[in-house]
């Protein structure tokens, strides 16, 4: 959990539509890598970018645009999809070959809200693995802000 303050350097178009600021959509923090998963829904709800934390994958972006909702702050989609793709992706790579997962249940509680060119970083443990199910939860922050904890039960899809 980096200390990464929350965005507050924002721009308008002349439309008078929020953008990115060149920093934002510049900045990303040290470590970080565009991640290596992806779909065209991932894509869309991204981008994505993760590092190895001392004891699990980090899985972060940036809140832009395209993620806020009509009260100004990231729609809780946007959080709970991040909360999916941290959790399902600390299983998938919890051994060589790459885990298949299915996601059986997911729960969110929703602490606070993200605003527009937030660094925010999902953060997953596996509580308990076994041959066909996984247990994880985690949380997401902005800074030192917990904004949702989570916690997720999967299927392993192994053949």
């Amino acid at each position: 959990m980096a200390g990464f303050r929350r965005g507050t350097e924002k721009s308008e178009t002349q439309s008078g539509c929020l953008t990115l600021s060149a920093y934002a959509a510049d900045h990303i923090p040290e470590g970080f890598e565009r991640a290596k998963f992806s779909s065209p829904f991932l894509d869309m709800a991204g981008p994505y970018y993760e590092r190895q934390g001392d004891d699990c994958i980090i899985v972060a972006t940036r809140i832009n645009v395209g993620h806020i909702n009509h009260i100004k702050v990231a729609h809780g989609g946007v959080l709970g999809t991040l909360a999916d793709v941290a959790l399902s992706y600390q299983v998938h790579r919890a051994e060589k070959p790459a885990l298949p997962v299915a996601t059986m249940n997911l729960n969110t509680n929703y602490l606070a809200a993200a605003k527009l060119d937030d660094w925010v970083e999902a953060y997953a443990t596996i509580d308990r693995i076994s041959k066909r199910t996984a247990y994880c939860s985690g949380r997401i922050v902005c800074g030192d802000t917990v904004l949702m904890t989570m916690c997720a039960v999967f299927a392993i899809l192994r053949k």
